[in-house]
């Protein structure tokens, strides 16, 4: 019998995606499958219920949710053999958009019940992972500024970058990567493991998620046009355009900040404080095994 443990966010998206054991019968009979359903009822508590779940030995475990739901779940399974499974039912959904997954709930559960594995790289920042993306300076306030508006959707999401556009200032900041040791006062920097980062919006096109490698964006200082015009590019999935971007691959690279003590930071899509203002952020080929 095939135990799949399912953890699903109940407020994603627009939470009306009624996963349950009742609609998820209708895919996996009790005659060949154990099915096992837990919700979320906070931030981080999806972590908590893998960390219970990969006790129990199950042969997949399925993260229902948005990028945050799944970033949580995939954290407790690097480099485990238990494949992670997707369905996404939130906002952004840039990991699952990258990986092929449909946001149809039913298309999405029958490609777990086909089970075709693979595997992806996982991005480290201190002890975080991240599978998506991270970023400091604007990228951060954004997000913060997103979470604290409570609203998930695009709209929301573009009030949050205006805001943050015309109040975020940029800090001085030590970066050494690939030999070279530069000083700057970064607009954003932004980290990427995949080719989207939401809403059909990407700053890394070309980004592989199992290449072994990272894609880094380095935005300088801007002015109000240029902002305007950055803004633009994401927003119309063309930032290969904006030209004052600086991009590199890279496998590691260390990040400090040396007037700052605490750290805005997002991974994922989610912000956090990080209580340091030194960042060693790297690769770890192949460290997660998903269904796609």
């Amino acid at each position: 019998m095939v135990y799949i443990h399912f953890i699903v966010n109940p407020i994603s998206g627009k939470g009306n995606h009624n996963i349950t054991n009742t609609l998820l019968s209708v895919y996996f009979p009790s005659s060949k499958y154990k099915i096992k359903v837990d919700y979320t009822e906070y931030k981080g508590h999806a972590i908590l219920l893998a960390r219970d779940a990969v006790e129990n030995g199950p042969d997949c475990i399925v993260a229902c949710g948005g990028d945050g739901t799944i970033s949580e779940v995939a954290a407790v399974m690097v480099n485990l053999k238990i494949p992670l499974g997707i369905v996404p039912v939130g906002s952004g959904n840039g990991l699952a958009s990258n990986l092929r997954i449909p946001k149809d709930v039913g298309l999405a559960v029958r490609m777990i019940k086909n089970r075709r594995e693979s595997f992806i790289d996982v991005g480290k920042v201190n002890n975080q992972y991240f599978f998506s993306n991270m970023g400091i300076g604007i990228d951060a306030v954004i997000i913060r500024k997103y979470e604290e508006n409570n609203q998930r959707s695009l709209y929301g999401y573009i009030k949050a970058a205006l805001w943050a556009s015309l109040n975020y200032k940029p800090f001085d900041t030590v970066v050494i990567l690939n030999g070279r040791t530069l000083e700057m006062r970064p607009f954003m920097l932004f980290v990427s493991n995949s080719n989207e980062m939401g809403y059909n919006m990407g700053l890394t096109p070309d980004a592989e998620l199992n290449d072994g490698l990272l894609d880094l964006v380095i935005v300088p200082e801007l002015n109000f046009w240029e902002k305007l015009y950055l803004g633009y590019c994401i927003l119309t999935n063309s930032s290969t355009r904006f030209n004052k971007a600086s991009r590199e691959s890279i496998r590691h690279i260390d990040i400090e900040l040396p007037d700052k003590i605490f750290l805005d930071i997002q991974t994922d899509g989610e912000y956090h404080n990080f209580r340091t203002n030194k960042l060693q952020v790297e690769v770890i080929k192949n460290g997660l095994r998903v269904i796609c």
